[in-house]
């Protein structure tokens, strides 16, 4: 699944191409794409045709574009939760295991799992939701002001990442520490720090020399902001990247793929050398994924969480 670094690289690619523009046509050619709009595919498109695009977002892993039409009833699945009066309207992008936003030429062949197609007044390229296996998809909530900043209701409970400007990192600490499990599973946890999955988690727990069983209730205020600072960096350097690209699918605007899974220092590496002392990698089971570390440099604690 996509991570911060690899939506953040498609949200400024949105941002870019397709923000300032109003949408003249929107054409869904697959409904299962937009599943998550319980009205239906024709309600979806008429919903976004004429509407502007007023700004790409994010908060953690999760993107938005927020629209300028004022009808606060979205009738997406998350309808009838208590919004203000001044709530705006998002199209919610949901990128799954395959999905793709891109910016193409109107001339351009359609794309074999083109699902929902957007065009626009300027006559411009068009945006298009390509999802090979259609576990992506995208749907339109309502906005509701948190801490003076509006959040699609279903986003609402994320908490910031640690690259936001605003990411309190103090408040990070304590919380994790709180917690009663795994150093990976809080990093994980999309309510105390936003944006990091499977493969940053574990980059960051090796730049940081600790196990991802490490139980949070032990660790210490510096180890814990530690953890968190390398998260923020290995983030920045996968986004300088492009992001970490396994496979075709998980591309840019312009359906580039990223190269920070070159220099992956564990994530993947099973049984190659660690980078830092030479032992083999080490890959565990992990909430039905896996955890790859250094048995050397993040030995295990006799108190591991598992």
């Amino acid at each position: 699944m996509p991570e911060l670094p690899e939506v953040e690289v498609v949200r400024r690619g949105v941002a870019e191409h397709a923000v300032g523009r109003r949408v003249s046509e929107v054409e869904v050619l697959h409904p299962r794409a937009v599943r998550r709009h319980l009205p239906g595919p024709a309600d979806f498109e008429g919903r976004l045709t004429g509407a502007g695009l007023a700004a790409a977002r994010r908060r953690g892993k999760y993107l938005w574009l927020e629209l300028d039409e004022a009808d606060p009833a979205t009738g997406s699945e998350f309808a009838g939760t208590a919004v203000p009066a001044e709530a705006t309207t998002a199209m919610l992008v949901h990128l799954g295991m395959s999905g793709q936003l891109l910016v193409k030429d109107r001339t351009a062949p359609d794309e074999k799992h083109l699902r929902v197609r957007f065009r626009f007044a300027d006559g411009g390229p068009e945006l298009r939701f390509v999802d090979q296996r259609t576990f992506g998809g995208l749907f339109l909530a309502e906005t509701v002001s948190v801490d003076g900043e509006a959040l699609p209701v279903p986003v609402s409970h994320i908490g910031r990442d640690p690259m936001d400007p605003l990411f309190d990192l103090d408040a990070a600490v304590a919380a994790i520490r709180r917690r009663r499990t795994g150093i990976k599973r809080a990093l994980l946890d999309q309510t105390l720090v936003s944006g990091v999955g499977n493969i940053y988690a574990d980059e960051a727990l090796w730049r940081a020399g600790l196990h991802w069983a490490r139980p949070t209730s032990t660790l210490s205020a510096a180890e814990c902001r530690r953890v968190l600072d390398e998260a923020a960096r290995v983030m920045r350097d996968a986004l300088a990247a492009g992001g970490t690209s396994f496979d075709a699918l998980y591309v840019n605007v312009n359906g580039e793929s990223g190269y920070f899974d070159r220099t992956l220092a564990v994530y993947g590496q099973e049984d190659r050398p660690c980078r830092r002392c030479g032992t083999a990698v080490r890959r565990d089971p992990f909430m039905n994924r896996s955890s790859f570390s250094c048995p050397a440099c993040q030995p295990v604690p006799a108190d591991a969480h598992f």
